[in-house]
């Protein structure tokens, strides 16, 4: 039996994996996938937030592999939500830094330390040629390394590459939650945005779904 650490930034992305396992704290669990031992944590969005969510799970005892998993961003139109993708390699667009998985097939993935707009997404597709976006797996997939620990990372679309959202970055604290209040009334004024949100919403939890499913593939086989 292995000891996998799984790292998200909201509850949502976990919520139906750990919709069964034992509650150790606020927004972490423990339970068993494909035989082995899990913790997950949702410990918030960004890179500061990443590193508290794996330094919890070191701190609970040595980790076999480190998965990165939740809800991304589509770069591509050809990943639509609420599609589900492995993902080959990471990069940081901050340092230039590239991760590669211990899944050879996959996609690739960009890290941000925002989130991404329209036309932002465009640049990134073409810049990287990836054709996902998120905020966290860099930080995982470096803490991985540091520690010579297998690394995976698997992601959920929760919204299209083309989808008008508002902008999300100015309402996440510093510890990485998303202010729901001063979000819902600076929404509340701009009915533009709600038809994308309502998709987004319910795209997001059927990708948790789906990645529930993608997670326990997954961790069946073998890192390549």
């Amino acid at each position: 039996m292995k000891r996998i650490g799984i790292v998200a930034a909201l509850p949502g992305e976990l919520k139906p994996l750990v919709s069964a396992w034992k509650k150790l704290d606020k927004n972490v669990w423990t339970g068993v996938v494909a035989g082995h031992e899990c913790m997950a944590v949702a410990g918030g969005m960004g890179a500061d937030a990443a590193t508290r969510a794996c330094e919890r799970i070191f701190a609970a005892g040595p980790v076999d592999e480190l998965m990165s998993v939740g809800w991304a961003g589509a770069l591509s139109c050809g990943l639509k939500p609420p599609e589900v993708c492995g993902v080959s390699e990471v990069v940081d667009t901050r340092t230039g830094e590239r991760f590669l998985t211990g899944q050879k097939e996959g996609c690739r993935l960009v890290t941000l330390d925002h989130v991404a707009g329209v036309a932002e997404k465009r640049r990134l597709a073409e810049s990287y040629r990836a054709v996902m976006v998120d905020m966290e797996a860099a930080t995982v997939g470096r803490l991985a390394l540091a520690r010579n620990v297998p690394f995976l990372c698997c992601k959920g679309i929760s919204d299209a590459a083309t989808d008008v959202l508002p902008d999300f970055s100015k309402f996440i604290s510093s510890k990485g939650q998303l202010r729901m209040a001063a979000f819902l009334a600076h929404v509340a004024l701009r009915p533009r945005y709600w038809r994308n949100l309502a998709r987004m919403g319910s795209n997001s939890q059927r990708a948790a779904v789906a990645l529930r499913g993608l997670i326990e593939e997954m961790l069946a086989r073998p890192v390549e």
